[in-house]
C-alpha cells in the first residue's frame, strides 16, 4: 500500500526472492513444518542468486549491499517461511563478527565461502545459564602456545550441526568477567567440538536449533577475532545489527497472515454475506494493515539510518525488534480468530505463522531485554 521507494536493484532482489519463495518453498512450507525438517533446497537456490553475498563486501566475493538489502531479502523469505528465513539470517549472524572485527587473512579465508553459500554461519552466545543474561557465560578459552583450548556448552543455537563456520564467545580470563570475553571462529570438524540434539520446538520448525558442546576443542591462535577481551563488543554489535533482521522477519510473517485471514474472510458466507463485510471483522483488517506498514516503516528506516553509516544505533534496532515483533503476535493472533475454526487447523497456514512469531519476541535478545535498551539510549537524548 506504501512505495517505499526501492531502487531497481532492491526492486530486483525482492522480484527473486519471490520467484524462489513460489518455487522452492510454498509448496512445502507446512510439510518441513508438519515433520520438523530442515531442507537445504531453497538454501541451495538462494546461495545460486549471490544472496548470501548481501553484506559481504565486494572485495570478498560478495555484493557489498547492506542493512536494507538484508531486511527485504529476509522479510520477503519469512512470508513464505519464517524457518527458512532463519537459517538464512542465523548465517549473516554468524557473519557479521568476521566482517566488522576479522584480520585481512581470516577474511580472506572465510568471506568468499560465506559469500558463495558455500559455507553456512552460525553464532554461538547463549549458554544453559546465560540467555538474557548473556554476561554469565561460563565456556573458557585457555591460550596454550599456538593454539586455544575451548571447554563449555552453548545452547539453542540455530544452524547447529548444518553451519560449517561458528563465531563462538567464551572467556579468556574469567576473572575479568566481560571484559574477560573473546570471540572466536571455530569450524566443524575441529578435534573437541561436537553437537547436540535437534530441539523439537513450538515454531520455526523448519530451521535446525541445537546444542554445541566444546571437550578440550583445539583451535588455533589465528581464530581470535580482533583480540582478547573484545568479546562481549564483537557480539553487543553483531546483535544492534542483527535485530533488524528479526523486525524483518516479523513483518514478513506478518504480512503472509493477514493476506491468508483476509482471502478467507472475503469469501466465507455468514449470514447471508461475507465476513469481511461486518465491521467488526474489517476493522481488524484494517488494524492489522496500520500496525504491518509501521512496523515495515520503522524497519525500513531504521536500515537506512544504518547504512548511511550511523555509529550510534542500539536504541533504534532494539525499537525495531520490539514493535515488530510485538505487531506479528497480534497480527498473527488476530489472523487465527479471523479464520475461525479453520486458523486452528494444522492444515491451513495461520497457526504457523502464531507459532513462527512467538519466538521473534523471544531470541536475539527478549523483548524485555529490548525495552531495558530503549529506556537505556533514550536518557542520552533527554535527560
Amino acid at each position: 500500500m506504501v512505495d517505499y521507494g526501492l531502487n531497481e536493484d532492491q526492486k530486483m532482489l525482492v522480484e527473486l526472492i519471490k520467484r524462489i519463495g513460489e518455487e522452492y518453498i510454498k509448496p512445502y512450507a507446512l510439510d518441513w513444518d508438519e515433520r520438523e525438517i530442515y531442507d537445504e533446497t531453497p538454501i541451495k537456490a538462494l546461495a545460486q542468486a549471490d544472496f548470501f553475498g548481501i553484506i559481504v563486501p565486494k572485495e570478498y566475493g560478495g555484493l557489498g549491499w547492506g542493512s536494507l538489502e538484508m531486511c527485504l531479502a529476509v522479510e520477503h523469505l519469512s512470508y513464505y517461511c519464517a524457518g527458512i528465513s532463519t537459517t538464512y539470517a542465523a548465517s549473516f549472524l554468524g557473519a557479521y563478527p568476521i566482517i566488522f572485527f576479522g584480520n585481512e587473512e581470516q577474511k580472506s579465508q572465510y568471506l568468499p565461502r560465506i559469500a558463495k553459500g558455500e559455507s553456512l554461519c552460525a553464532f554461538a552466545l547463549t549458554e544453559p545459564q546465560a540467555g538474557s543474561d548473556a554476561f554469565g557465560i561460563k565456556t573458557t578459552a585457555k591460550k596454550e602456545g599456538e593454539y586455544y583450548i575451548l571447554n563449555g556448552v552453548k545452547q539453542w543455537i540455530t544452524n547447529g550441526g548444518i553451519a560449517d563456520i561458528y563465531v563462538v564467545i567464551a572467556l579468556t580470563d574469567p576473572s575479568k568477567g566481560a571484559r574477560g570475553a573473546s570471540a572466536f571462529i571455530v569450524e566443524k570438524g575441529d578435534p573437541g567440538f561436537s553437537v547436540g540434539k535437534k530441539e523439537k520446538k513450538l515454531g520455526l520448525r523448519a530451521s535446525v536449533t541445537t546444542e554445541l558442546f566444546f571437550n578440550d576443542c583445539v583451535i588455533p591462535k589465528s581464530r581470535l577475532i580482533a583480540r582478547e577481551g573484545m568479546g562481549f563488543i564483537v557480539a553487543l554489535k553483531t546483535l544492534d545489527y542483527a535485530r533488524c533482521g528479526a523486525g524483518a522477519q516479523a513483518v514478513g510473517i506478518a504480512q503472509a497472515a493477514m493476506e491468508v485471514s483476509l482471502k478467507h474472510a472475503a469469501s466465507r458466507i455468514q449470514f447471508g454475506q461475507p465476513v469481511y463485510q461486518f465491521q467488526a471483522v474489517s476493522h481488524t483488517f484494517a488494524e492489522m494493515a496500520m500496525k504491518i506498514e509501521a512496523a515495515r516503516s520503522l524497519l525500513y528506516s531504521v536500515a537506512r539510518f544504518i547504512d548511511r553509516g550511523a555509529k550510534d544505533f542500539s536504541g533504534a534496532s532494539s525499537m525495531v525488534k520490539c514493535f515488530a515483533t510485538d505487531m506479528a503476535m497480534w497480527v498473527t493472533e488476530r489472523a487465527i480468530q479471523m479464520m475461525g475454526g479453520l486458523g486452528y487447523m494444522r492444515d491451513y497456514p495461520v497457526q504457523k505463522y502464531f507459532r513462527d512469531a512467538k519466538c521473534l519476541q523471544i531470541y536475539e535478545g527478549t523483548n524485555e531485554i529490548q525495552r531495558n535498551v530503549i529506556a537505556r539510549e533514550l536518557l542520552k537524548y533527554y535527560k
